[in-house]
């Protein structure tokens, strides 16, 4: 009796190591699965290894409601997911007209308070998501050409809390074909989203001109630009962690001292401003903010305060970084 393909085993055993190297799945998994072919891969490959570890593992899918036919689709998918045994089994709409930010991030955001939810509701199951490393490749690029600094080139997490959930990414390690493949050899039909190919997507565009540098640059460049994440994701992690010591020592009662953030290198000193910023209520943080408040200490002459999302300011006062009540 032969055992799987190579690729078959390759997903089988990226998504053992990362239940068992992080330790989650002990309240289940929940594979969010669109239907394509890295999802549905991942989704086969996660039902195979938690019926053998004795974890529970679910499915959910999101219907953005951005294509005709999608409701369908969804219901197929939740159809095929109960036939194949995965339990619970999840389709939720969701609507993402009227949120900030691009239609990208308005369905990005979206996606995740579905899945957020989704995973409270199967009392804190473990998320899996089914990125390869094609789209590590893919958000290295597009941090590069939005000047997205370390914390973008870092890429996608393999790992992540989002409201107390936890994320993995099982297959940042496998190349879109070695997932696809072992999808087919599962024998599992998938479907293939039209936005993936619509330049009106910035993602779709960078996912063209991939190939351009795999011709021009050769066929390592998408393991070296994911391996590049990898690695800038581990001096971030390691300046985060510094920052988050210096953060306490700046801190006085009424906001940060000047004279201590001065003392910091630049990489600590906009960490801790991040930090802080957070910790007064701003969200979506951009670099553009991070640059205004790194000025009320290195270059202040008398300017107001900086507007941050949320509708927080923070302004200088003598030798104090602190927020301007309104």
């Amino acid at each position: 009796m032969t055992g799987p393909s190579r690729e078959v085993a390759a997903v089988r055993l990226a998504v053992r190591r990362a239940l068992e190297a992080s330790g989650r799945g002990r309240h289940g998994v929940l594979v969010a699965c669109s239907g394509g072919g890295d999802s549905l891969a991942l989704a086969g490959a996660a039902r195979f290894v938690a019926s053998r570890l004795g974890v529970a593992c679910g499915l959910v899918t999101v219907d953005h409601q951005l294509q005709e036919g999608s409701a369908e689709r969804a219901a197929e998918l939740a159809s095929w997911a109960r036939s194949e045994e995965f339990s619970p089994v999840l389709s939720v709409a969701v609507e993402v007209a009227g949120r900030s930010g691009g239609p990208e991030a308005a369905a990005r955001e979206a996606r995740y308070e579905a899945l957020c939810k989704a995973a409270h509701d199967c009392g804190g199951a473990t998320v899996l998501l089914g990125h390869t490393q094609e789209d590590q490749a893919e958000t290295v690029l597009l941090a590069l050409a939005r000047g997205g600094g370390p914390r973008g080139l870092a890429g996608m997490p393999a790992i992540r809390e989002v409201d107390g959930i936890t994320f993995l990414r099982p297959l940042l390690g496998l190349t879109r074909a070695e997932v696809r493949a072992a999808g087919a050899e599962m024998g599992l039909k998938a479907w293939e989203d039209p936005h993936n190919a619509d330049p009106a997507f910035a993602r779709a565009r960078v996912r063209s001109a991939l190939p351009v540098l795999i011709d021009v640059l050769g066929a390592g460049v998408v393991a070296n630009l994911a391996r590049t994440a990898a690695l800038v994701a581990d001096d971030t992690a390691a300046l985060d962690e510094l920052a988050e010591r210096a953060v306490s020592v700046a801190r006085v009662p009424a906001g940060l001292a000047v004279d201590v953030l001065l003392t910091q290198p630049a990489a600590l000193r906009t960490r801790v401003l991040r930090l802080y910023a957070a910790e007064l209520g701003a969200g979506a943080l951009s670099q553009r903010h991070i640059a205004a408040l790194d000025t009320l200490v290195t270059d202040w002459h008398g300017q107001g305060p900086v507007g941050l999302p949320g509708g927080v300011l923070v302004g200088r006062s003598g030798g104090l970084v602190a927020p301007v009540r309104g």
